[in-house]
């Protein structure tokens, strides 16, 4: 199997290109278009997207941004982690937080924090194996409609 290569998704080209592997985590997503212009406007706020490369296809994502608050101080929150489906189970995904771990210890974080559904045991277990912990549960409130937001 042809080794990978992860780096930041810069262009709008390569970000079109993730959009088939991030709308496996994030079925919601329906116009690669739409998508773009989202993670453009993300990234004028400090998040980031890593792509993982496999012979010029993306195979794996992770997105991010560096936060600070009371909490946690200093820390690298995981917005985005996805493998794509027939990718899973080769340690893509483990790389994929390793490189967000460096990134987060070359901007001087104190935590990497990541947020995940209740029902996804398959990632939960995969946190646990990565040496995450869990520390709190996250509560929402809808304030608009979709169509509003």
């Amino acid at each position: 199997m042809t080794a990978f290569h992860i780096t930041q998704v810069t262009s709008e080209q390569d970000c079109s290109r993730c959009f088939a592997v991030m709308r496996e985590l994030r079925p919601h997503l329906s116009d690669a278009s739409a998508f773009g212009a989202q993670v453009r406007r993300q990234t004028r706020d400090g998040y980031y997207l890593l792509a993982a490369w496999r012979d010029e296809q993306v195979v794996g994502l992770i997105g991010y941004r560096i936060q600070e608050n009371l909490m946690n101080g200093r820390f690298l929150f995981v917005d985005d982690l996805v493998v794509r489906a027939d990718e899973r189970r080769t340690g893509l995904g483990a790389r994929l937080l390793d490189a967000a771990r460096q990134k987060a210890r070359d901007a001087n974080c104190r935590q990497l924090v990541l947020d995940t559904g209740l029902g996804m045991a398959l990632a939960q277990r995969f946190y646990f194996r990565q040496g995450l912990l869990t520390r709190s549960i996250g509560f929402y409130e809808q304030l608009a409609a979709e169509a509003d937001a």
